[in-house]
């Protein structure tokens, strides 16, 4: 090592391309240590120094890198051939987001040989984006620190108490639903970090941990703890805060060396008096001497907090049976992220909440012209009930950022017609997520627009000035006597480049001002003339104006139709403005042009800005080429999705340019050999139906078949787009363009599926010595799923097989034994897999919705989808047959609360 540290003094013989400058690798190359997370290209570096001197590299004790950077797969590579490595930091988080947030690194597993070394005692995984614990760790020999937290790890390997020497482990910030019995065989284990998981139990061997001396288990799903804690003789610290509990072991206040016991925001009505008397607990948050719900109401154990917003527990999350707010009132997370806050007093009453999301259907979702859809429809029922007071909603929405100079807005259905609540927008830099929160006294319909921005006054027969606050030039003065009767004014403003305006007229002597949109709630005319002023357009003033050049345009509401009525007004100019008088209210636009026919410019500018430029994208899955992901992305997006989707997915170039109206329907159709299940709901005449928003994700991945009879060929398919029907209130040329077979093609892309395997092409009868016993799993209410339905799921699983089965429960122990049973044959590691799990959970009610739930964890939200439509159809088939024979009720509950998706 003596000689690594020479060469880096001097920095001559790496080069300045290897270390950016000379003697700059001393910082990060200290003994037998080196340090090279802190910088960007670190990885780069240390394949620089593995090349030029090996000898030394394999001395390297001490190695930390930053998984963020691009070279580490190539790393990774080399790592287990330095043997004498004692501790390996490969943690995200270097790199930062726009927001200041730290980026998760792009680890999702180790190399399998990073087992062989004997002597690293010190592992960081931290910020990664782990989903399965790798295998490897289990057979390091010497761990005794292990740090994970901050990835999305679901379960602990059954074995992982073979870690005997581990001293501290953290999983904090994960998604472990619950724990392995063996985690009880880690007796050397001192400090244990579970925290901000998603436990709901405890095995009780967690109590043979007796040299643990802290242990975090805060911000979980817990009801409640194994008595068998109060054997943790060792136990200083304590943490139990922000989950469901509703009792504690009294063993706990026994503990000789307990020193803090933090209980905070859990639902604990009663605490045995041992521990309410210890003077280093925490109770604060919890109902303590309040009346027990009823079991009914428990569902109201929504009280436990996570931090200071509370979850509400599983069942109600899925969506099964919604939940109750009582008069004590409540905080609620549901599991899409929609938050609400029930004031105490609000529901006089118990009140049974049922909740659904929607999709958003242009038939009755009316967007106005220029509104952007930012979020899905949430439905809350019972509608019309009105609260005692305001209940506080929180509902995720799409970043507005890109959008400026609008405003976000919460709007609701009244089942007659939308309107707006006054809405405040909150960041939530952590999660880099936006959230629309507004206050409402009734439930019905919700949805988050982004709009232009809206100033509006009360305008009584005293008068008064309305100015906008996008642009304070623009303003309009209502003289008095303008009006008998007390009036609403809204006034909204577009404000228009002069780059776009000479970009899409293709002419730069064409310029424009803001357009202005006055409307009111009246239909009557204004008694006086109402003032208005604009300022010129762009490099126009009144020393330079030519008023032969300038155009005062109006249209009414919709857009349609633009007249020039410059001859119609008194046009008064200042050195900055245009000020003339109107009586009636509707769009006004102060243009600058030679051209002659100004109205056609108008409206053809006015359409394009409620254009969106898109391209399509059709993509195949590189371990399995029949599962094709169609998107239609906004242009400006095309490459950081291309970007973000080539690990997992191939296929042609995005399509041409298209245009396109938000809310405007279109369809994906499979041709040349190629065609997709018809009963999939969304599907229209053999045809996928999607809708364009263009904040939304516009994209549906399906699993595509071909005829059987192709005996085992590639089928060189395509799919092509087309626009569904003609959205209303477009202009009038837009809809005349769009009428007509040929006019609604958009765009063909090819698809190619590879050479049918020979025991797929069949019937799904019994597979390659496969025989199955008949399966029914759920229940006919909301229907099953049968042998044959598992047979076409486990031919669209792949090479995923042993991520799902994890998901779904199997051990590892299981997975190993399936996949050495069925070597070399993949196929029958899937069914196998798959039916020992369903032989398994076959009298489990709940076992459908957990398998949607493993499929959605590994990544595979086609086949959840697929099974979400067959279980619906199920459900559809049940209600018709209950209402052929009568037994259906008039209200039905079950029918309100639909899975969360």
């Amino acid at each position: 090592m003596q000689k690594m540290a020479e060469l880096l003094e001097r920095g001559g013989e790496c080069g300045e391309g290897a270390w950016g400058a000379p003697g700059l690798a001393d910082s990060c190359l200290a003994d037998n240590r080196l340090n090279l997370d802190v910088y960007p290209d670190g990885c780069h570096r240390f394949l620089q120094l593995f090349r030029e001197r090996q000898g030394e590299m394999f001395q390297v004790e001490f190695l930390r890198l930053s998984s963020n950077d691009r070279l580490l797969d190539s790393t990774l590579d080399i790592l287990p051939r330095l043997k004498q490595l004692k501790s390996l930091v490969l943690k995200g988080g270097h790199a930062r987001d726009e927001f200041g947030s730290c980026q998760h690194g792009s680890l999702t597993n180790l190399p399998p040989d990073v087992g062989n070394l004997r002597c690293l005692t010190h592992l960081d995984l931290s910020f990664n984006n782990l989903s399965t614990f790798p295998s490897c760790i289990l057979r390091l020999p010497s761990l005794c620190v292990l740090l994970v937290s901050h990835n999305s790890l679901v379960a602990l390997p059954e074995d992982f108490g073979s870690l005997r020497k581990l001293t501290f482990f953290s999983a904090m910030k994960n998604q472990l639903k619950d724990l392995p019995q063996s985690i009880g065989e880690l007796a050397a284990l001192q400090d244990l970090d579970l925290s901000e998981n998603a436990l709901e139990f405890l095995p009780k061997e967690l109590g043979n941990l007796h040299n643990c001396t802290e242990l975090d288990l805060s911000g979980n799903c817990l009801s409640s703890i194994p008595d068998s804690l109060g054997n943790l003789k060792s136990l200083r610290r304590l943490h139990l805060h922000s989950n469901l509990l509703v009792t504690v072991p009294a063993s706990l206040a026994s503990l000789p060396d307990l020193s803090r016991l933090d209980l905070q925001n859990n639902c604990l009505h009663t605490v045995p008096p041992e521990i309410q008397s210890l003077p280093f607990v925490r109770l604060r948050g919890n109902p303590l001497g309040k009346t027990e719900p009823s079991p009914q109401a428990g569902n109201c154990k929504a009280f436990a907090a996570v931090g200071s917003v509370q979850l509400l527990p599983r069942a109600a999350q899925q969506g099964v049976d919604g939940f109750t707010v009582s008069s004590e009132g409540c905080k609620v997370v549901l599991a899409c992220g929609i938050r609400f806050y029930f004031p105490p007093g609000a529901a006089s009453d118990p009140l049974r909440i049922c909740f659904r999301i929607l999709a958003p259907d242009p038939q009755w979702v009316k967007l106005r012209h220029h509104d952007v859809l930012l979020s899905r429809v949430l439905e809350l029922q019972p509608h019309g009930v009105e609260f005692q007071q305001e209940v506080e909603i929180w509902m995720p929405c799409a970043s507005p950022q890109a959008l400026h100079q609008r405003e976000v807005v919460v709007r609701t259905f009244s089942g007659q017609s939308w309107s707006d609540l006054r809405t405040r927008v909150e960041h939530k830099r952590k999660s880099k997520k936006y959230v629309a929160h507004c206050n409402v006294l009734h439930f019905s319909w919700f949805l988050v627009v982004s709009r232009l921005v809206q100033n509006e006054c009360k305008v009584s027969k005293e008068g008064t000035l309305l100015f906008s606050s996008v642009d304070p030039n623009i303003k309009v003065t209502f003289p008095p006597g303008v009006t008998e009767e007390t009036r609403s004014v809204k006034l909204q403003v577009l404000p228009l480049s002069a780059e776009e305006i000479e970009e899409i007229t293709d002419n730069a002597g064409c310029r424009a001002s803001p357009l202005l949109c006055l409307s009111q709630d009246s239909v009557v005319d204004f008694l006086r003339p109402v003032r208005i002023q604009l300022p010129f357009p762009p490099g126009v003033t009144g020393l330079n104006l030519d008023q032969s050049r300038l155009h005062l345009l109006h249209s009414d509401l919709e857009g349609q139709n633009w007249h020039d009525i410059t001859n119609q007004v008194v046009l008064d100019f200042t050195h900055l403005y245009a000020v003339f008088e109107v009586t009636h209210f509707s769009w006004y636009w102060l243009w600058y042009t030679t051209k002659s026919y100004v109205g056609g410019i108008a409206k053809k500018v006015y359409e394009r800005l409620r254009m969106y430029q898109v391209n399509f994208i059709a993509l195949q899955r590189k371990k399995d080429p029949e599962q094709v992901l169609l998107q239609c992305v906004p242009k400006h997006k095309v490459e950081p999705v291309l970007k973000k989707l080539q690990d997992r997915y191939r296929g042609p170039e995005p399509s041409d340019m298209v245009e396109m109206f938000e809310g405007e329907q279109f369809f994906a159709a499979f041709e040349r050999g190629i065609s997709i299940d018809m009963d999939r709901p969304d599907c229209v005449d053999g045809r996928l139906s999607f809708i364009f928003y263009s904040h939304l994700k516009n994209m549906k991945e399906i699993y595509v078949t071909s005829p059987v009879d192709r005996k085992g060929q590639a089928v060189k398919g395509q799919v092509s787009f087309y626009r569904g029907a003609v959205p209303e209130g477009i202009p009038e040329d837009t809809s005349r363009r769009r009428k007509g077979p040929d006019s609604l093609w958009l765009a063909t892309l090819p698809i190619k599926l590879p050479q049918l395997k020979p025991h797929w092409s069949g019937n799904p009868g019994p597979l390659n010595g496969f025989s199955f016993p008949p399966l029914n799993l759920g229940n006919a209410e909301t229907g099953y799923l049968t042998q044959a339905n598992l047979l076409s799921i486990a031919r669209r699983v792949g090479a995923d097989w042993q991520t799902i089965g994890l998901n779904l429960g199997l051990t590892y122990q299981q997975i190993e034994r399936i996949g050495y049973n069925n070597r070399e044959d993949l196929d029958k590691q899937i069914l196998d897999m798959l039916f020992s799990w369903a032989q398994q959970n076959s009298e489990d009610p709940d076992c459908v919705s957990k398998l949607i739930t493993a499929m959605k964890e590994s990544g595979r939200q086609d086949i959840a989808d697929e099974v979400e439509t067959i279980i619906e159809l199920g459900r559809q088939k049940y209600r018709e047959s209950i209402r052929r024979v009568g037994l259906e009720q008039e209200s039905s509950t079950e029918d309100s609360a639909i899975a969360m998706t």
